[in-house]
């Protein structure tokens, strides 16, 4: 049924062209929910039978497409399909003024790139064969450059999208030396042949052609240069998208390979920890020497791709020398952040953006006193910036708190010069940290504390509810997995378990989380609280005095306050 409902989906992409205005986006929705119930069923099934459950999706068509379902495929098609969701319901009420300016024909191309974006990623997580993988890829590269270009007339966007294609295509070719090297022994063309290539052969030349070709992909520093302005170019819930799923569709690549390598771990690491903590370092420096909103949050993604970087590294450091809390730990803070970057960084797009619609500038040095005539986005904004940041209770503290007692954990190494390089890569994650916090604390008081420095900011009013709701649904997301964290825990557990053996060390962070969390939950709240109280407009109290009787004429009102 569901295979059914997939062919069906993509037969009907077209559809979009044959609707006008509001119904085209309505159709454009009702197929992304078809694909979401179904990819969604997929990956609930998965979970609850455990192991990996296959099928062939084209059955029906009378062709042969086997997918392939485990627990890595099962949690990236959660991530894709609450982002998109996310996107897609954002893009609602940000489309508004392109339906004036965009013709019928670019608004039609539009969703069918979104649509078919969502598909190939869908097929990206489940296709285990080399030409459908491949093929699944490049579908994926050229939707996403379709939703870049959609201001197409615009010659600088026009030449950011041909960057990028340009340069995802040199990945591409990385990837594909490293799947053909691999299959060409003899072995299956595809994911399933690295298995039996890697008991053979040295995994760390494949896995370099690998980490060059998904991590271009993925933003790692410093094949990272198209990312900052594609994302700048992109429409708002298309840039949120991009930072929040298409991106860790690169990161996604490297898990894969890495279930199949079981030998040669040690340098693997120590690569993936070099690049992770380049990338960390450039990504926040730059972050916060940017005053377009969009480019900040550009930079930050790369940031946040080498925080991820570092928990996956440093879980392979903890399967080569047989630390089980450092694996356990690493590869859960680094699996779990890619859900919460996606999360929280979806939410600050949108909240960028909802600010451009109500400013028409980006520019954050323009801003300023929005906390007063746009609470409700500020203080959603103010959200996923703390859950950036890694504060208690948010979800960013969760899968960051993992990877420092990981870290903390794999002090135990014998020898000196392991436990050097597990102190700086600890030193390396809390200058990132500490640098995206006071950059941030910076963003959020020119923004939106202190007096309007333009008239733009001064006349600014909070945006409609069409905007305003899918921030708030990633808000909740953000509170539930901050406060909540056992459950999340048990799921991103799942996907660790293919790495690593011994979870029960997540098992014992789980009481100290909970309990950081309601502590972190009651500052926050009274924090709020307080922001709440100076934020909202005082009444001036009028203190009139006289006697009833009184023929003296009546003295001016004093206000106060």
């Amino acid at each position: 049924m569901e295979s059914a409902v997939f062919i069906f989906t993509a037969g009907s992409s077209l559809g979009v062209f044959l609707f006008r205005g509001q119904t085209k986006y309505y159709f454009s929705l009702f197929l992304h929910i078809l694909l979401i119930v179904t990819a969604s069923s997929w990956a609930f099934r998965a979970l609850s039978a455990g192991g990996v459950m296959q099928f062939n999706l084209l059955e029906r068509a009378g062709f042969i497409l086997p997918v392939n379902i485990d627990s890595l495929s099962a949690f990236f098609l959660g991530i894709i399909n609450l982002t998109i969701l996310m996107g897609v319901l954002y893009a609602n009420g940000y489309l508004k003024l392109y339906r004036q300016t965009q013709s019928d024909r670019q608004l039609s191309f539009h969703h069918l790139a979104l649509l078919w974006l969502h598909l190939s990623m869908i097929l990206v997580c489940t296709l285990r064969g080399g030409t459908a993988f491949l093929i699944s890829w490049e579908l994926m590269s050229v939707a996403a450059f379709g939703l870049v270009v959609f201001e197409g007339e615009r010659k600088d966007i026009l030449k950011t999208g041909y960057a990028y294609l340009l340069q995802i295509q040199m990945g591409f070719a990385f990837i594909l030396a490293a799947l053909l090297i691999a299959g060409s022994q003899g072995y299956f063309f595809g994911f399933d042949s690295l298995g039996a290539y890697f008991t053979t052969h040295k995994p760390l030349p494949v896995f370099l052609l690998f980490f060059i070709g998904f991590g271009s992909y993925a933003g790692f520093v410093p094949m990272h240069s198209w990312l900052p302005q594609t994302q700048l170019t992109a429409p708002t819930h298309i840039s949120a998208i991009l930072s929040g799923v298409l991106t860790p569709m690169g990161l996604y690549g490297i898990l894969r390979v890495l279930t199949y390598i079981h030998t040669d771990l040690a340098p693997i690491a120590f690569l993936l920890l070099a690049f992770s903590l380049l990338s960390g370092l450039v990504g926040s420096r730059n972050t916060f020497l940017q005053h377009d909103g969009k480019k900040l949050l550009a930079y930050n993604s790369i940031a946040n791709t080498g925080i991820i970087g570092i928990g996956i590294g440093a879980g392979l450091l903890g399967i080569a020398f047989n630390l089980p809390a450092l694996a356990a730990l690493g590869f859960t803070g680094g699996i779990l952040h890619i859900a919460n970057h996606a999360l929280s960084k979806s939410l600050l797009f949108f909240g960028v953006g909802s600010i451009y619609r109500a400013t028409h500038t980006r520019n954050i040095d323009q801003l300023g006193g929005l906390i007063r005539t746009m609470p409700k986005t500020s203080f959603l904004f103010l959200l996923g910036m703390l859950a950036l940041c890694g504060f208690p209770s948010f979800n960013g503290f969760v899968s960051e708190f993992l990877i420092y007692w990981g870290l903390i954990k794999g002090l135990t190494l014998h020898t000196d010069v392991l436990n050097l390089a597990v102190w700086a890569v600890f030193a390396g994650l809390t200058l990132i940290t500490g640098i995206t916090v006071i950059g941030f604390k910076k963003v959020f008081e020119m923004a939106f504390l202190g007096t309007p420095r333009s008239d733009s900011a001064t006349h600014a009013q909070e945006v409609t509810d069409d905007l305003l709701i899918p921030q708030l649904l990633a808000g909740l997301f953000i509170l539930t997995i901050g406060i909540w964290p056992p459950f999340f825990l048990k799921l991103t557990g799942n996907v660790a378990a293919l790495y690593v053996t011994d979870l029960h060390p997540i098992d014992a962070a789980v009481p100290t989380l909970a309990y950081t969390g309601s502590i972190g939950a009651t500052l926050i709240g009274a924090t709020l609280f307080v922001l709440w109280i100076r934020t909202k407009p005082q009444k001036p109290i009028c203190i009139d005095y006289h006697s009833p009787n009184s023929f003296r004429k009546s003295k001016k009102e004093h206000e106060f306050g």
